[in-house]
């Protein structure tokens, strides 16, 4: 008898080792990324961006995944060893973190090629029949079970998940997937002026989401030649993409919303004025990402701590919070705090404050301040009586960065606090 679609989705993900790309800065959150990788950056109010791919594997049934991380990972593989490290091997279950350890060069990761082949001995003892490739700084939930299902069912070599977007938001943002009726790739477009129309669907384009699925074997012969290739730069979306396009079969996965009446959920939070609006969905009434879904839970590590604290009722001082995000350990005293997302530990005191702001933990507000439109790094303290985001020619002047939107970030090195340690760095 067939198997029913489930189980030969569920057969397909446990033949599948997830490798999720952890290394990067993420230079264009600028001094976001002073002290951690772009994945190990906050999100969502108690979430950090390398969580929602690692949900989505769980959550998918992949079990074997490899996180390969590089540049200042400390704060990263501490998150992963903290919250994620309960698999049991017994059961063919892994986290497994990559650093870069010039296993196989003196090189650090010269890019993604090469993360892979200098792991390709561990990727091979796991023996997966098929590899699903992950970028680790996105936010988004899918289920990568009926991506693996196509891959194999279309006798692919390559299968590359694409987002449907307009041509005027793709053009020079995105990566874009040339493609045919059938969806087989036929060029690939790097940050393209003008990206190719998919066939039939005039004004949009596919955006490639970093994800990608390939057979094992296939794929670790192809980093293997790459990096015997001395003019390659052993970059996916340089070399292997378009190495591969012309000689074998690569086709598109579309990813869709679970309802036809929805958009697709995701989102590359690249730059500061991005990652401020992704946070700001977070609090609409219908976020367009529902944290709060239990069938597809984001998974991640937290404190311990006491449920958050509104303090004062007085007719001048009261504690509240409206149309906000306000997570564990927070203790709003005598503040008004609007349209914001505070992550945990936050303290905002006596007639201080907030709007429209993204607050990371750890974070004092002193009495009588007033914060407008910023992201507030781990363990700041604003002092007592402070105007920001109101003038930012004063901004400016406090040493603090203003973005083209507007958008005011804060971090403890432009308060000339040291950076120390700390267990939510």
């Amino acid at each position: 008898m067939a198997n029913p679609p489930g189980r030969y989705v569920s057969a397909l993900t446990k033949d599948t080792m997830a490798l999720v790309l952890a290394g990067g800065r993420g230079s264009r959150l600028e001094e976001l990324t002073e002290w951690r990788a772009k994945p190990s950056v906050y999100f969502g109010g108690k979430f950090r961006i390398i969580d929602f791919p690692l949900s989505n594997c769980v959550n998918s049934g992949i079990r074997q995944i490899g996180v390969l991380t590089q540049y200042k990972a400390h704060s990263l593989i501490r998150h992963l060893v903290n919250g994620w490290s309960h698999f049991k091997r017994e059961f063919g279950e892994t986290v497994e973190i990559m650093p870069a350890s010039q296993r196989y060069s003196e090189n650090w990761y010269l890019g993604t090629a090469d993360a892979i082949y200098q792991n390709i001995d561990i990727i091979r003892g796991m023996r997966p029949k098929y590899i699903l490739i992950l970028s680790g700084d996105h936010i988004y939930k899918m289920d990568y079970g009926p991506m693996i299902a196509q891959h194999v069912e279309s006798e692919a070599k390559m299968t590359v998940s694409c987002i449907e977007t307009t041509v005027e938001e793709a053009a020079g943002a995105f990566g874009v997937m040339k493609v045919n009726e059938d969806y087989r790739v036929v060029d690939f477009q790097e940050k393209p002026a003008e990206p190719a129309e998919i066939p039939g669907k005039p004004g949009f384009t596919l955006a490639s989401m970093g994800n990608y699925v390939f057979d094992a074997n296939f794929l670790l012969d192809l980093v293997e030649a790459d990096a015997k290739n001395p003019d390659s730069t052993h970059d996916f979306g340089n070399d292997i993409i378009p190495s591969i396009i012309a000689a074998e079969k690569v086709f598109a996965y579309g990813f869709r919303a679970p309802s036809k009446d929805e958009k697709a959920y995701w989102r590359d939070v690249g730059t500061l004025d991005s990652f401020w609006e992704a946070n700001m969905e977070m609090i609409a009434t219908t976020p367009a990402l529902n944290l709060y879904d239990q069938d597809w839970p984001i998974w991640t590590y937290q404190a311990q701590l006491p449920s958050a604290k509104f303090v004062f009722n007085d007719e001048d001082k009261k504690g509240m919070a409206l149309e906000s995000v306000v997570s564990a350990g927070c203790i709003i005293s005598g503040a008004v705090v609007t349209r914001s997302l505070l992550f945990s530990n936050v303290k905002v005191e006596v007639h201080s404050e907030v709007e429209d702001s993204v607050i990371l933990p750890s974070v004092t507000i002193e009495a009588n301040c007033k914060i407008k439109k910023a992201i507030i790094d781990r363990g700041c303290i604003i002092p007592e009586g402070s105007v920001i985001g109101y003038d930012h020619d004063a901004d400016r002047a406090a040493g603090y960065r203003v973005t083209n939107k507007g958008v005011v970030l804060i971090t403890r090195s432009m308060q000339g606090l040291p950076h120390g340690y700390s267990f939510e760095d």
